[in-house]
């Protein structure tokens, strides 16, 4: 019934107990999440996380990209290696674009010349292989945006979305979707809260950013790690706010999600 459109299962955070948490977020209804690789000594493990749980979650998928994050300590050449491993999974089923990639101006040891480069790089490969991506936004949307324009790609997700009104259309105008997850649980989230009734149903995917963006009931717990298993109460929090019940909120989702990343219409339930 649910899918995850951000969860990071390969994190270190999820080492020690992955299927413990695959089996938490099946018991919750969750379906499918979608991997997004950060670095490129992570891509075979993403891969193998998929391969060996795609069982369990039927709707287990990949993308694949050097995280803005990650920048600061990459070379170069992993823009070629990634490359190269789109190519070698390019017929891989699960292979749902590339990501996550993007800018992020909040954090200060990055060097924005950098990771800009990165970021246009990688949209020339999903350009070239016609490969929605996943993208990274972090008080960075109107440089991303400008890069948009210069080299178009298919589409994707907006990821963890908290833009202005204006940027929010103009994402949407370009065939993406808002990545909303942990943040629409706080009450002080103005700004979420407005965005996430501002659109028309087909904007809107669910996320929970795993093991990212706790959601407000975790806030106070001795672990603030998210997991998939949550998504369902952060969804719920999201139809809340939108006014529509919880079965409308999971079809929108991953019709939504399947939309703007069109391999997942061929996974199965």
């Amino acid at each position: 019934m649910w899918f995850d459109t951000h969860c990071h299962l390969d994190a270190p955070e999820f080492t020690a107990d992955l299927s413990l948490v695959i089996a938490r977020a099946a018991e919750q209804g969750v379906t499918g999440v979608l991997i997004p690789a950060v670095q490129v000594k992570d891509f075979e493990r993403v891969v193998q996380i998929v391969d060996t749980w795609q069982i369990v979650m039927p709707r287990l998928c990949f993308t694949l990209g050097v995280h803005p994050l990650f920048t600061k300590d990459a070379a170069e050449g992993d823009v070629a290696l990634t490359r190269l491993a789109i190519e070698k999974y390019r017929d891989h089923p699960r292979l749902v674009g590339v990501g996550e990639i993007g800018l992020d101006y909040f954090v200060d040891f990055l060097e924005p010349e950098k990771q800009e480069w990165f970021f246009a790089e990688q949209l020339k490969i999903a350009r070239d292989f016609e490969l929605p991506i996943v993208m990274h936004v972090r008080k960075s949307a109107d440089q991303l945006l400008k890069r948009l324009r210069q080299i178009k790609v298919t589409g994707g997700i907006a990821h963890a979305f908290n833009g202005s009104f204006v940027q929010a259309q103009h994402f949407l105008d370009l065939n993406f979707v808002l990545g909303f997850g942990g943040t629409i649980t706080y009450a002080r989230a103005l700004q979420i809260h407005r965005l996430a009734k501002a659109f028309p149903q087909d904007a809107y995917v669910l996320e929970t950013d795993s093991p990212d963006i706790p959601p407000a009931w975790l806030i106070d717990q001795a672990s603030r790690r998210n997991e998939p298993a949550h998504l369902p109460r952060i969804a719920q929090e999201f139809a809340h706010s939108r006014g529509i019940s919880i079965t409308e909120c999971a079809e929108m989702n991953f019709k939504n999600a399947a939309r703007v990343l069109p391999q997942l219409a061929n996974l199965s339930r």
